[in-house]
């Protein structure tokens, strides 16, 4: 079964809005298999135009547990505070 990949790009307008996001979403992982890969705001843009400050990528085992996870109760309390916090793009993608 091929790994799944979460990729979030944040404009963030309130750093400790985040913050306080970011700590619902570490605890989220509970039960899952998630695996934070990349979070930072240096992206280095090859092509085209980037959306927002700051980069997260998560790796799961699977579109399924990637799912699971976003659609869960725990990361259901988080998003309010993401989303107020920033404006996001977020998506799945599958690995090889």
């Amino acid at each position: 079964m091929p790994k799944a990949y979460v990729v979030f790009t944040e404009a963030i307008n309130d750093p400790d809005g985040m913050a306080e996001y970011s700590k619902l979403a570490m605890a989220s992982f509970a039960g899952h298999t998630a695996r934070p890969l990349a979070v930072g705001p240096a992206t280095e843009v090859l092509e085209g135009e980037w959306h927002g400050n700051q980069t997260v990528i998560l790796e799961f085992d699977s579109v399924e547990e990637a799912k699971a996870w976003y659609t869960s109760e725990a990361y259901a309390k988080a998003i309010p505070l993401r989303q107020a916090a920033a404006d996001c793009n977020a998506a799945i993608i599958t690995g090889f």
